[in-house]
């Protein structure tokens, strides 16, 4: 039986598993600090959002942003796309956009000294190392499923023909939660395609008195690259050298496995909150995420508490709340605490408890 991952062979090459270094291990958080400070130029606050972004891009994941308008969602993403010495689209999703408009068409081209006709392909703005899929959510799912081998394969199949996308390939796509007219929800296929789903929230009072002061005045911050294509393809391939214990692997597992409604060893409490559970993806990612949150806080091996901390992100868009749920104001982040607060962190708790041995004999 073969399982989709979250890294197929065109991802792997290359990554060779060797011993990490302590030159490693502060090259990726050098990394981090450089493009923080080039941000900084240019977004207040948010560091939450910008460290998981980040996160992100070292994992080889793609990254759905979520917030009300006017929280610099798409200024923050095309500044990172200037910190780093990469190709950049901007895709601004419409109701009317087409999947060609996305991918690219053949057209016929004519030699003019011959005068014979053939078929050209004309690359569409997918043809990018950083994609911004602007309001995702504006544009149909025909148009938004032209996005789905691209984000998985990194390739496009146009006609006959597979052409490969660039290395690396990276999709942050933005949508707003509050204006539905007109907006198409994304399919539960589309998400899991996506590493992680962030909240962007409002800023601090400090942090917007910060924003009103820089940009009404005459001086604007420029954002110089500090990162090149091959730069950060060596710094992935080291996120997925870092060790991982079986134990941190079971937690995981049981973090993902207690979503999926009516299983065993799943508290009664997801059975009658939740409709549908996370998938492999969601476990894969978690292991990712936590091997690059742990090099980007310089440590060599990943703990339960990386695993936490991301369990948000990962779970929130993979984990659907039923209507008993939402009638109750109960959402997939308040389930998602009352998971990670009933899951023991020690592996003696965890392998002792006859709930998870439930799980793990599943």
């Amino acid at each position: 039986m073969s399982v989709e991952t979250a890294g197929n062979s065109a991802e792997n090459e290359g990554t060779g598993q060797g011993e990490l270094s302590a030159a490693d291990a502060s090259r990726l958080n050098q990394a981090k600090q450089q493009i923080g400070e080039q941000l900084s130029k240019v977004i207040v606050g948010q560091q939450e959002v910008i460290d998981e972004i980040m996160i992100g891009l070292f994992s080889r994941g793609h990254v759905l942003l979520e917030g009300v308008p006017g929280l610099a969602k798409t200024l923050m993403i095309s500044t990172l796309a200037q910190t780093m010495d990469l190709s950049f689209s901007r895709i601004q999703f419409t109701p009317d956009l087409m999947p060609a408009d996305v991918t690219g068409t053949e057209i016929i081209e004519e030699d003019r000294h011959s005068g014979h006709r053939a078929f050209r392909f004309m690359e569409g703005p997918l043809f990018a190392n950083i994609i911004l899929a602007d309001e995702i959510n504006r544009t149909p799912p025909k148009t938004q499923a032209s996005l789905l081998e691209a984000m998985q394969e990194r390739q496009v199949t146009v006609g006959r023909t597979r052409h490969q996308l660039p290395n690396p390939f990276f999709v942050l796509a933005t949508q707003n939660p509050i204006e539905q007219e007109g907006t198409y929800p994304l399919p539960e296929a589309q998400q899991d395609r996506f590493m992680f789903k962030v909240y962007v929230k409002y800023p601090s009072f400090d942090e917007e008195f910060e924003v009103a002061r820089r940009t009404t005045g005459k001086d604007t911050g420029v954002v110089e690259a500090v990162l090149n294509a091959e730069e950060i393809i060596r710094l992935q391939n080291l996120v997925r050298q870092v060790p991982v214990s079986d134990h941190v692997v079971r937690f995981a597992l049981s973090l993902v496995r207690q979503t999926r409604v009516g299983d065993e060893g799943v508290p009664d409490f997801v059975n009658e909150l939740v409709g549908w559970g996370a998938g492999p993806r969601a476990v894969q990612f978690l292991i990712l995420g936590g091997k690059a949150r742990a090099l980007l806080q310089g440590r060599f091996h990943v703990s339960v508490e990386d695993i936490q901390q991301l369990a948000k992100p990962i779970l929130r868009h993979r984990m659907v709340v039923n209507f008993a749920a939402e009638s109750d104001g109960v959402t997939s982040d308040d389930v998602i605490d009352r998971i990670v607060a009933a899951t023991p962190t020690t592996e003696d708790e965890l392998s002792r408890d006859a709930r998870f041995q439930r799980i793990f004999a599943s």
